[in-house]
């Protein structure tokens, strides 16, 4: 046998065993990617983000004993173990096609759990959140080109294509004015699919109807806030403002996929929610309007249980705005609708204010009297006496009607002051706190104060119209958003879950919110906000053993490149957000000690963040 001659047949053989081995790859790519599809995106943005103290290796330049270490700083600020001067150099970047990740919203992570919900009742649209190890621990990049969104007032009408790159709505709403596709700019004419020629002439026929001055439909200031469910882009909302209305608009991120990030892209109040199983996170009387535009909801169902949560939302005597077919139509089934609808809303007591074309408001009563003059049996019944229906977060609706407290029964209405000067007047439900109307009054001056300040420092970074979509993350009574009433700005004011539950003396100010637990991602799209307000959150979180690395993380999700964030919180606090912002790409705007300002509590530091402008490499463009 001759040295360094190959046998032609162990050739063949290798040959032969090389092509199999490909076969056998490449079918293991194509069953794993045809039977998990976006569980495979999933794995991806996983490997790339597993929680940040398993990899503080990698990422904080340290050694494998760091990874203990840093666990500690997840709840415990400040521990004096030799740890507080290292700063996380870079963080994972998730896959581009997470850009519009709304971790308690995923669909994937339903299918990828095997979560069983009951579609019909829209079980799927509510928050599921992911465990810890299921996390997508990673920095959510922009799309690619994306822009700085267009500013406050003009981002009403139009905003950068790029930015939400998605013209589905366009095409399939093109005849009733939703939104148009031109060029690089996706522009809103509107309209919506009640109202075709424009929000403006619709909101103007509603107000008539109801025989309000001028054809205003805040009513000399007694109608202020609104709830508009099944908002498609907006709109209807968006057009209330210049009327000092503000409206929170709800919609799932169901198959009009994106309409949310469309209304809040243009600077609109808005939520990611559905009428489901929950409760929706919003205090009992808190609306004087409830508005549905052919929001295609079974209001039927369940003996009437999505119109039982209308009614729990609504203030005494509140107006419930409803345009549909079944309102006007001739056909049988629409008729069995309207006569059963009909049947169900005068066993609740409300009665029609008005009724004109396509279009049915219905008014709630002011006073339990009606309810008490029911007969005995009739459905659907009045809420169990020890049925709270301010408790919120997690709680599952219920077909009963909350009935008026003794007070608002003797006062025959919610007792509030008409628009503008409710901002300012002591709320009657302070008492159900045992908060007094000093108390109020001095919180309205201290944060007056804090504002002013907040302002001084931001001056040199904005001008009149940079910042348009505020979050309060913890807003206690509100006065934060007071403070702002002359910006044009709106406030999203967070309180959270397992406190007082304050949301109802905001919304009884004429200002909007949700309840919230900050241990959780929250129900908005990625780069929706201008500025976050994080008044002692982390010290919060940090009693709830929750991570505060998370909150960095799910802060940056949230926050618009060129965003500010504020932090007021103790100093231990601040280190530890400080050792994160290289990695974030926020740079320090300003800070401030307790010594410079005398209304700070003890402690209290505020730092002042502004988020850069960071592309992956795939979107890559000047960042000036």
């Amino acid at each position: 046998m001759m040295r360094g001659r190959s046998d032609p047949a162990q050739k063949k053989r290798t040959i032969t065993i090389l092509c199999v081995l490909a076969l056998f790859l490449v079918f293991l790519y194509a069953y794993y990617g045809s039977n998990f599809g976006s569980q495979s995106h999933g794995a991806s943005a996983l490997e790339y983000g597993r929680s940040l103290r398993k990899l503080g290796s990698s990422y904080l330049g340290g050694d494998d004993e760091t990874d203990g270490k840093l666990d500690e700083t997840l709840t415990k600020y400040g521990q004096e173990d030799g740890d507080d001067d290292i700063t996380v150099k870079s963080i994972p970047v998730c896959d581009d096609r997470h850009s519009e990740l709304i971790p308690c919203l995923d669909r994937n992570l339903i299918y990828q759990m095997r979560l069983k919900l009951d579609l019909s009742l829209m079980e799927h649209y509510e928050r599921h959140c992911p465990p810890p190890e299921r996390r997508y621990n990673c920095m959510i990049p922009p799309p690619i080109g994306y822009k700085v969104p267009i500013k406050w007032p003009q981002s009403r009408d139009e905003v950068w294509k790029a930015n939400i790159p998605h013209t589905h709505l366009a095409h399939e709403k093109s005849d009733q004015n939703w939104m148009v596709e031109k060029g690089d700019k996706i522009s809103f004419p509107g309209g919506g699919t009640h109202f075709h020629y424009g929000a403006d002439k619709y909101i103007a026929s509603i107000a008539n109807m109801l025989n309000f001055t001028n054809n205003n439909l805040n009513n000399e200031g007694r109608l202020r806030t609104v709830f508009d469910v099944g908002c498609g882009v907006a709109s209807f909302g968006g057009y209330l403002l210049s009327s000092d209305i503000i409206t929170m608009s709800l919609a799932p991120n169901d198959v009009h996929q994106n309409q949310i990030q469309f209304a809040l892209e243009r600077g609109i109040p808005a939520y990611l929610g559905v009428l489901g199983t929950k409760r929706l996170p919003y205090p009992s009387r808190s609306f004087e309007l409830a508005h549905c535009s052919r929001c295609r909801i079974d209001w039927l169902q369940r003996d009437g249980i999505l119109l039982l949560e209308l009614d729990r939302l609504l203030r005494p005597g509140g107006y419930f705005a409803y345009s549909s077919p079944e309102a006007y139509a001739q056909d049988e089934e629409d008729l069995k609708i309207w006569r059963e609808m009909s049947a169900l809303v005068e066993r609740m007591c409300w009665r029609i204010a008005a009724k004109r074309n396509q279009t049915v408001i219905w008014q709630k009563p002011l006073t339990n009297d009606c309810y008490m003059e029911r007969e005995p049996g009739t459905q659907p019944p009045l809420c169990r006496s020890d049925d709270d229906p301010d408790a919120i977060w997690g709680v599952p609706m219920e077909a009963c009607i909350s009935s008026y407290s003794d007070h608002d029964h003797k006062e025959k209405g919610s007792g509030l002051a008409p628009w503008p000067a409710r901002l300012i007047t002591p709320p009657p439900r302070l008492a159900d706190f045992g908060y007094s109307n000093e108390m109020f009054e001095k919180d309205m001056e201290l944060w007056r104060h804090r504002v002013e300040n907040y302002w001084n420092l931001l001056s040199p970074k904005i001008e009149p119209n940079t910042l348009r979509n505020v979050m309060d993350m913890k807003a206690h009574m509100g006065s934060f958003a007071a403070a702002l009433k002359d910006k044009d700005v709106w406030v999203m004011n967070v309180v959270p879950e397992d406190g007082p539950n304050t949301l109802k003396l905001i919304y009884d100010r004429g200002l909007i919110g949700s309840i919230h637990s900050w241990c959780e991602a929250y129900s908005t799209y990625p780069r929706t906000y201008d500025l976050l307000h994080a008044w002692t959150v982390f010290s919060d979180l940090e009693k709830k053993e929750c991570s505060g690395e998370d909150l960095l993380l799910e802060m940056d999700r949230i926050l618009r490149p060129t965003g500010f964030i504020i932090v007021r919180d103790k100093q231990s606090v601040v280190d530890f957000v400080k050792k994160y912002l290289p990695a974030l790409h926020w740079e320090v705007v300003a800070q401030t000690d307790s010594s410079s300002d005398s209304d700070q509590d003890g402690d209290d530091v505020v730092l002042i963040i502004q988020k850069k402008i960071w592309l992956t490499s795939d979107s890559l463009r000047d960042s000036e």
